[in-house]
């Protein structure tokens, strides 16, 4: 069905993506969409539907109504049922489908959980959790790695390989420095119980946690942002033209996600923001 919100997100991407290319996608000819556009856009919206849709469409539709209602209120007064009512109606809401992934290990070294689910941290750089997940780039994959602060979900550190080895697990970790005594939680993957891992955490001071085995929420915050990763980077890059490209785009999103992307747990502030007001 091509409906108003259909029409906002196809005219969001048009500057990125060829509208042709758009219409293929979502399975639409370019005629559809210009007699939807003349005949389902011309509505007049009132002064508050108007201030929403166009959040929605600079949020690139990532969010829901109360992080909509949450960046509204600092410029007007409304409420957060007024505004899950419009974004109902107009079908404005968020458009993300998460996806989880698991791999398994073959253990040189494990540990114990000592993290246990408790992600509470008053201090950054205290409890930090990093994994590795695929994203696919035509018929290949390349890899993340990741290390995320528990304090305020910033990623502090990355790096992308085209092999999930030992090698970009280590080159992640040894972007960090004064983490001494931080505790560093990972699953039981073979790169994390590898033998020069564990001599990199043991030099750095480290202390190690471990998943229990084929329990990914053990690792939840850090499986959250790949998810958030993989779903929401279709809408906030170009279309990736190659390897390169899409090294960019990763990057890109990463920066966003530091220093832009509102998380609810941190009263809808960025990480970077939300490490700067308390610092």
């Amino acid at each position: 069905m091509v409906n108003s919100s259909t029409i906002m997100l196809i005219d969001s991407l048009k500057e990125k993506i060829s509208l042709t290319r758009i219409c293929e996608i979502l399975g639409i000819s370019r005629g559809t969409y210009y007699y939807h556009k003349n005949n389902l856009m011309n509505n007049e919206l009132t002064d508050l539907e108007s201030e929403i849709q166009q959040t929605c469409i600079k949020t690139k539709f990532l969010y829901g109504y109360r992080k909509i209602h949450a960046l509204l209120s600092r410029n007007i007064k409304c409420s957060v049922s007024k505004v899950q009512r419009i974004m109902s109606k107009y079908g404005w809401g968020c458009r993300i489908k998460r996806k989880r992934s698991h791999r398994p290990g073959n253990p040189y070294k494990q540990f114990d959980n000592l993290i246990n689910r408790n992600w509470s941290s008053s201090l950054p750089l205290r409890k930090l959790t990093t994994d590795i997940t695929y994203i696919p780039v035509g018929s290949r994959f390349i890899y993340l790695s990741t290390i995320l602060d528990a304090y305020n979900s910033e990623i502090v550190a990355f790096e992308i390989s085209e092999h999930a080895d030992t090698k970009l697990a280590t080159d992640t970790l040894n972007k960090l420095d004064n983490i001494e005594g931080a505790i560093l939680h990972s699953d039981q993957g073979s790169t994390y119980t590898s033998f020069d891992y564990f001599e990199l955490s043991r030099k750095k001071g480290v202390i190690r946690s471990m998943s229990r085995k084929g329990t990914p929420a053990d690792n939840a915050i850090i499986e959250s942002f790949h998810s958030s990763l993989k779903s929401e980077m279709i809408y906030t890059r170009d279309k990736p033209n190659g390897l390169s490209d899409m090294i960019t785009c990763i990057s890109n999103y990463i920066k966003f996600w530091n220093e832009e992307r509102i998380l609810t747990k941190l009263g809808n502030q960025s990480p970077v923001e939300y490490r700067k007001s308390v610092a």
